[in-house]
């Protein structure tokens, strides 16, 4: 059975779109609170924003609706109340009533149908970068300016990433966390496993190559690794010949800790 954690970041994906764009969860739920407290600022207090991060996310809302959502009602030491107009109630409405149908809905799941959706999530996110991985958060190693994340990946690889401290305290970066690393495909050098020490990158990760593609310039090859994830880079001709690329050849993937990006879900 899934955790309460689990099914919380999944459990509410409902984005309102308005043509200009999209009402995301959070903002959604601040609009519910400004019904439920008649105050902006009370609001922002319940969904952990700042007073003025939440009149910016309701400028937003109403610039996206090309209407007000929300109206502000002047005076008071507070700063004056604010009310949800007839669209914006509409909206919270419907916010509510598309929850309750998912609620009972993840109710009548088996386990196996639960455990699956986070996964379905994760699959679905886009980025520009060729290599992205998904793992958990096993050290952090956190230094006066810089920390030092260390992932684990499915099949027990590991990949390290460099993060400024403050990132690692601003993303709640700590061990048993779940996290995202991304890798551009033209940072991964590629290198036989006899230049391991001899090399200052810190992921030297090896496997062997499961698919070479060329064009006119360059070569993508596609390192599966031995855990079983799979990690392209881009590299020359020249070098492919060099290297004596062929589709199962063993091959070291070099990742600079500094070249890997941490996301995580919000």
């Amino acid at each position: 059975m899934p955790d309460s954690s689990t099914q919380a970041e999944f459990f509410a994906p409902w984005h309102v779109h308005l043509g200009g764009g999209n009402i995301s969860p959070r903002r959604l739920h601040l609009l519910q609170a400004i019904e439920a407290t008649g105050s902006v600022a009370q609001a922002a207090k319940q969904v952990g924003m700042t007073y003025k991060a939440a009149w910016d996310a309701v400028e937003i809302m109403n610039n996206l609706a090309g209407e007000p959502l929300v109206n502000r009602q002047h005076g008071g030491k507070g700063g004056g109340g604010a009310t949800l107009t007839p669209t914006g109630l509409q909206i919270v409405t419907m916010h509510e009533r598309l929850s309750a149908m998912q609620a009972m809905w993840m109710a009548s799941l088996d386990n196996a149908d639960a455990d699956i959706l986070p996964l379905m999530r994760r699959i679905k996110m886009q980025t520009s970068a060729r290599n992205s991985f998904y793992g958990t958060i096993e050290e952090v190693k956190k230094g006066a300016v810089n920390a030092q994340v260390t992932l684990k990946l499915q099949g027990e690889d590991r990949i390290i990433a460099t993060v400024t401290s403050d990132s690692a305290t601003r993303m709640g970066l700590k061990p048993g966390a779940s996290a995202w690393a991304l890798v551009k495909a033209s940072w991964v050098v590629l290198a036989k496993e006899q230049a391991k020490g001899l090399i200052s990158a810190r992921n030297f990760l090896c496997g062997q190559v499961s698919r070479i593609n060329q064009d006119a310039v360059h070569a993508e090859v596609v390192v599966t690794l031995q855990g079983g994830n799979t990690l392209s880079s881009i590299i020359t001709h020249s070098a492919l010949e060099e290297l004596e690329l062929v589709e199962g050849a063993p091959i070291c993937a070099l990742i600079k800790a500094s070249h890997v990006l941490i996301g995580v879900n919000e």
